[in-house]
């Protein structure tokens, strides 16, 4: 079993469970959050969840579920480097997106904007609500009783009027201080996997192209390193071989970085850590060229018009089925009927939150199209 540095998260060091179990045996206590995360049915419906592309306009395209496995194998790669908690930072990628709406952000903004007099909708509180209370396994408790640095690390930002009410877990954010080192390169891995693969779909939806990209420093050096090493080199290969190159180089930047800033910090422990600023980083030669990149796919493919016809019909279906939930909340399934009766609003975003793109589609032909009674 590989030595974990002295800053990193441990059993002996973490804060536990809200509910006190009994020890996994076989497992650590966060293979256990892990095996948790995957078996949820809120982990399930991320096969059919919106990354960009709506998950029924191609079989190839990320979805939900690819992306969190994606980040799950950077940050694993980049934790056992660091000598930081692989299972930790595992069960936090395989959980970060589990509150994420249908339609991907095109989705969040919708119920946001639905449920802006009643608190509002933010993606990363809601995949922690999932996790604290949603999911319906377990007799002794809601939820999937996650330890706290698990939980720590889904909400990587929380407003001060939302970490007032979360108790111990919102704390951080009243004193400012950082999450473990596990939590900040999950956050960060995150960035390295949906930056590189939006490129890859992009390329193979047409809706972007090498030439354009070309501009984009990143990305035509590692096309440029490939093709010096494989000449004559063209589609599908010569996209691949340049997308690996910019990861390996993202990656490879941050644990130099990381690794000189724990250095710089003088860090000797998990309470160093969350008093120290913020570790896990870019350098400062790399960091403006992946905002170049950011900048390159918002205006390029995230606003490409394509794109926004299909965010468009997805925002109009999401406020649609808001309304009428929230007109006539007996339509809502009875499990959501007996939520709503405490907090109307709240339930019905935690419904059409859970959907899956094509149910979302059907639960709006269910209650606008003529002729579907079902």
């Amino acid at each position: 079993m590989m030595t974990l540095a002295p800053w990193a998260v441990t059993e002996a060091n973490s804060r536990g469970r809200v509910h006190p179990e009994p020890s996994p045996g076989i497992r650590s206590e966060f293979q256990r959050d892990r095996d948790r995360i995957v078996h949820s049915n809120s982990f399930r419906r991320l096969e059919y969840k919106t990354q960009v592309f709506v998950n029924h306009e191609g079989d190839l395209f990320r979805t939900r579920l690819t992306h969190s496995i994606e980040v799950a194998q950077i940050s694993r790669s980049v934790a056992r480097t660091l000598q930081l908690n692989e299972d930790l930072v595992e069960a936090v990628a395989l959980a970060h997106d589990l509150g994420h709406t249908p339609f991907g952000h095109a989705g969040q903004d919708a119920l946001n904007a639905c449920m802006k007099a009643y608190g509002g909708f933010e993606h990363n509180l809601q995949s922690l609500r999932t996790v604290d209370l949603l999911e319906e396994h377990y007799a002794a408790f809601d939820g999937l009783n996650l330890c706290y640095e698990t939980r720590e690390g889904i909400l990587k930002h929380c407003s001060r009027e939302r970490a007032k009410e979360l108790g111990e877990l919102g704390q951080r954010f009243l004193d400012g201080h950082q999450p473990s080192l596990e939590a900040q390169l999950t956050n960060l891995a995150d960035e390295i996997a949906y930056n590189n693969h939006d490129v890859d779909d992009g390329l193979r939806s047409g809706l972007i192209t090498l030439e354009q990209l070309d501009e984009v420093a990143v990305f035509a050096d590692a096309r440029r390193d490939a093709e010096a090493r494989w000449p004559g080199l063209a589609g599908r290969r010569l996209i691949h071989e340049t997308i690996r190159r910019m990861i390996n180089e993202m990656a490879l930047d941050l644990i130099a970085t990381t690794r000189a800033n724990i250095v710089g910090t003088g860090v000797q422990s998990l309470a160093d850590v969350r008093h120290a600023g913020r570790l896990v980083a870019y350098s400062e030669e790399l960091a403006p060229r992946l905002r170049e990149l950011k900048a390159f796919l918002r205006q390029n493919l995230y606003a490409h018009y394509q794109v926004l016809r299909m965010t468009d019909k997805a925002r109009r279906i999401i406020q649609d089925l808001f309304g009428a939930f929230m007109n006539d909340p007996r339509l809502l399934p009875p499990q959501y009927q007996m939520r709503a009766r405490t907090d109307t609003p709240r339930a019905i975003a935690d419904y059409i939150a859970g959907m899956t793109d094509r149910y979302a589609m059907k639960e709006h032909r269910r209650l606008f199209a003529v002729g579907e009674i079902h």
